[in-house]
């Protein structure tokens, strides 16, 4: 764009009163404007469509980081609760493969129930102990693929071993679930995909188990 304009300003300069050769520089000049205004023109256009593609990119990388890490998107957490389940969500982060987490002891608990989705359970681990790092329970629901992905992680302590509810994460704001059919306290962390509900709510509306 420099050159084009430096060359649109000396331009005035060589334009010469009409001589024997003055059809001659007349068609040489405006042949320089045209040039001039094509590469002006074809500049505009790049760094108008260059802007766009910009934006768009923007755009899309923030909706891509909402989907990835949905703990953003969660409101009225503590600080520490909240660096909390970022640290549920980076112990847990090799289990988006379940491979990995079956190699690591998680097996299936037959344990399929609406708006939560599969469970596999680490029973080897299960005891009066609260440890965020090492949920007794990972949730898998189907994605669109069919394949399966890690959406929540649970924590499982036995009844007889608590009486009352356990120490969970920092805060009120988890939800320990008295269930009598399994003989557990149980708590969801939904670290993998958003719960509009909550990020501790047991069940989440937008996970339809296939």
């Amino acid at each position: 764009m420099k050159k084009i304009n430096q060359l649109v300003k000396y331009l005035p300069k060589m334009v010469q009163p009409a001589t024997s050769t003055g059809k001659l520089q007349s068609i040489f000049i405006f042949s320089l404007f045209s040039f001039a205004a094509i590469l002006f023109s074809g500049c505009t256009k790049d760094s108008i469509n260059e802007t766009a593609n910009t934006e768009i990119a923007s755009k899309a990388n923030k909706q891509s980081l909402a989907q990835v890490d949905p703990l953003g998107r969660y409101t009225g957490l503590d600080k520490i609760t909240a660096w909390e389940l970022q640290q549920a969500r980076a112990a847990t982060a090799r289990y988006q493969h379940l491979k990995n987490a079956e190699k690591d002891g998680y097996e299936d608990i037959e344990t399929i129930m609406p708006n939560m989705g599969y469970h596999f359970m680490k029973k080897t681990i299960v005891d009066d102990k609260f440890d965020i790092r090492n949920p007794e329970i990972l949730v898998y629901n189907h994605d669109e693929n069919g394949n399966m992905e890690l959406v929540a992680v649970e924590y499982a302590i036995p009844i007889p071993l608590s009486l009352n509810a356990p120490e969970g994460f920092t805060g009120t704001g988890d939800e320990w679930n008295y269930n009598t059919t399994f003989g557990l306290w149980l708590l969801h962390a939904w670290v993998w995909k958003y719960n509009p509900d909550g990020v501790f709510n047991p069940t989440n509306p937008d996970v339809h188990v296939q």
